[in-house]
């Protein structure tokens, strides 16, 4: 499921402790318990731990381990628990780090940062930081005494403040934790203060008001108090040469950039602004005037307007009837009229007889199974042509969001190759186009196109047909699944079919850029190395643009199909990681702005060319896109 929901394979959500001189030692949120935890092995409330990592041996005495443990209890209060930023994790590898030097593995230690690394992830940051965003008494219990520890040497009180529960900023109590998070972040910037340090004290609310203005991820904020001996803060120091504090060290990539010592607020906000500009440099495009592009909605173009109900299940019965090859028919006929068809039109009835102030309840999942089963049995035994009767049934039903969501699942679960119906549609499309030189049945090519279509009505969908990659139910790659079906509908004969195809083309686009629309917003940019939500690469870019530029200059029938396969050529380059690299050189190859002028121009689409205004200000904004290529 962490596929389908990231982009991304999670295998777990690791809790982690440490086991040293016959105890158990771990950190939890305050509601399990006072922060810092001491058990014998295997004995909390976790259980039994499902791996041991050895992490070697330790020349630190248990005396001055207790006493380690002892005095960095003040930081490690329950109430300061967060699930992403201070977790049970973090208090192991700083434990690892003052036992050993070295750190947990990074498969652990970075899984908060792998998460957040997605859209999912980020849309899912503040309903997660609103969780731990809780007041809270500020006693501390205080850790239990390990054998032959003195328990006077424990605090039992914390003078936290509740409110860095929310604080994006990070506590480094090692060399280990802190190395760490210069490996897993892009950008780092540590403020090394001390609890007797006035100047800190002044400067401490402008770096946490600037954590939370920058936090994203690939970026930690980090904070090393060096008033705590123990913890490992002073090595921390001496590492990097910290003689006084406050002092502020920003690094990119792993490497030192600058130093600034002193409270000095508008410096600290200036050195800040000048490692993300380099960290996160604006794309070219995001200088240009593209009104038009960037106020394109997009909301993906899809398909609302039931089938003909009565008239689709008639047909299916003449083809299941007619056929040789079909097995069960008289089971499978009654599954569509007595289950699917009427459960379809409760949920999508006529627009002229819908009750609009009524929204008609989504579908109950449980007859998808008996639905997929019936429609596997008939689209692997029935001929090509005629397969539309049960794509259309499907077309409208991706429309429910529990069908979506079900059917995005496909392959987390046991049954999932015969759940995933939309995959076994592509590739009975794929398999028409490639038996014969007409290509597949146009009724099969045009319902399937817009079923495709209806598939961005949901988020969770539309990432499912759009996986780059082979799943456990797939070998072919979703995305190249559907790709090698929408390029060739973009040069067909038929002008429906082509605005089907331009409209898929469209969402597909759309789907691309709204994150990358979000990041550019947020100030920050993808390298050329990254994904947008696991869906986007170079490769694949050239593939779609190479067949958009082409499809524009062969269109002279539609200017509607102009229209939306401009909008979709003018998504994938506007904010593409890849411009420079390739997209860039290609579209001068391809000649493109030229083909985007020649819409304009009499002959190039219709007899006047593209008439209406709003398109010929996207093509005019497309093609300076083109020509920032040069």
């Amino acid at each position: 499921m962490s596929f389908q929901l990231t982009g991304k394979q999670i295998d777990g959500i690791w809790h982690t402790s440490v086991v040293v001189f016959g105890r158990e030692v771990y950190y939890g949120p305050y509601n399990a318990g006072p922060g810092i935890q001491v058990v014998l092995p295997g004995q909390s409330h976790h259980g039994r731990p499902l791996k041991i990592e050895d992490m070697g041996e330790t020349d630190i005495d248990e005396d001055t381990f207790w006493e380690y443990i002892s005095e960095i209890q003040h930081e490690w209060t329950g109430d300061k628990y967060h699930l992403l930023d201070f977790n049970c994790n973090s208090f192991t590898n700083d434990c690892v780090g003052f036992l050993t030097g070295s750190s947990i593995p990074s498969w652990i230690i970075n899984l908060p940062a792998d998460f957040l690394s997605t859209p999912f992830g980020q849309s899912m940051r503040p309903m997660i930081d609103n969780m731990f965003r809780r007041a809270v008494p500020t006693t501390a219990t205080p850790v239990p005494a390990p054998p032959n520890a003195s328990t006077s040497a424990i605090p039992s009180t914390s003078n936290f403040d509740p409110n860095t529960l929310t604080n994006p900023i990070q506590i480094a109590g090692s060399s280990a934790s802190f190395n760490n998070l210069l490996r897993s972040n892009r950008i780092v910037v540590a403020f090394f203060t001390s609890d007797t340090c006035p100047p800190c004290g002044m400067i401490a609310p402008v770096f946490k008001q600037i954590a939370e203005d920058k936090n994203r991820p690939g970026v930690a904020f980090v904070e090393v108090n060096m008033q705590n001996s123990m913890s490992g803060a002073a090595a921390v120091a001496n590492e990097w040469g910290i003689r006084a504090t406050p002092t502020f060290l920003f690094f990119l990539d792993g490497t030192k950039r600058s130093e600034l010592k002193g409270a000095n607020a508008p410096e600290l906000k200036t050195q800040v602004d000048l490692l993300f500009f380099e960290a996160f440099p604006p794309h070219p495009h995001t200088k240009l005037d593209l009104p038009t592009i960037r106020k394109t909605s997009l909301t993906p173009i899809i398909y609302t307007q039931p089938p003909n109900f009565d008239a689709a299940l008639a047909k299916l019965v003449s083809f299941v009837d007619a056929s040789p090859n079909v097995a069960d028919k008289d089971s499978c006929k009654r599954t569509f009229s007595d289950v699917v068809a009427p459960k379809l039109k409760a949920r999508f009835p006529p627009s002229s007889g819908k009750d609009k102030s009524v929204a008609p309840p989504n579908l109950a999942p449980d007859f998808l199974p008996s639905f997929a089963n019936v429609s596997r049995n008939l689209l692997n035994a029935l001929p090509s042509a005629e397969l539309f009767p049960v794509i259309d049934l499907w077309l409208i039903a991706v429309l429910d969001v529990e069908v979506a969501k079900w059917l995005s699942l496909s392959n987390t679960r046991a049954d999932g190759k015969e759940a995933d119906i939309t995959g076994l549609i592509f590739s009975k499309v794929r398999e028409a186009q490639d038996s014969s030189p007409s290509g597949a049945p146009r009724n099969l090519l045009l319902t399937t196109l817009r079923l495709a279509s209806n598939c961005f009505a949901h988020t969770t969908l539309a990432r499912h047909v759009l996986t780059p990659s082979p799943t456990a139910i797939s070998p072919t790659p979703p995305r190249s699944l559907l790709t090698s079906i929408l390029v060739p509908a973009l040069l067909h004969d038929d002008v429906s079919t082509r605005t089907a195809a331009a409209s898929l083309a469209f969402d597909v686009a759309a789907y691309v850029q709204k994150p990358l629309m979000e990041q550019a917003r947020n100030g920050s940019t993808m390298g050329a190395n990254q994904t947008i939500d696991g869906q986007s690469d170079g490769e694949w870019e050239v593939e779609m643009i190479s067949a958009l530029v082409e499809a524009v200059g062969k269109e002279n029938a539609s200017e509607e199909v102009v229209h939306r396969l401009t909008a979709s050529l003018a998504f994938i380059v506007h904010l593409s990681p890849y411009f420079g690299d390739s997209l860039g050189p290609l579209l001068e190859v391809l000649s493109a702005k030229d083909v985007l002028h020649k819409k304009l121009e009499a002959g190039g689409c219709g007899e006047k060319g593209v008439v209406k205004d709003e398109i010929r200000r996207l093509i005019r904004e497309t093609e300076s896109l083109c020509s920032s290529a040069a």
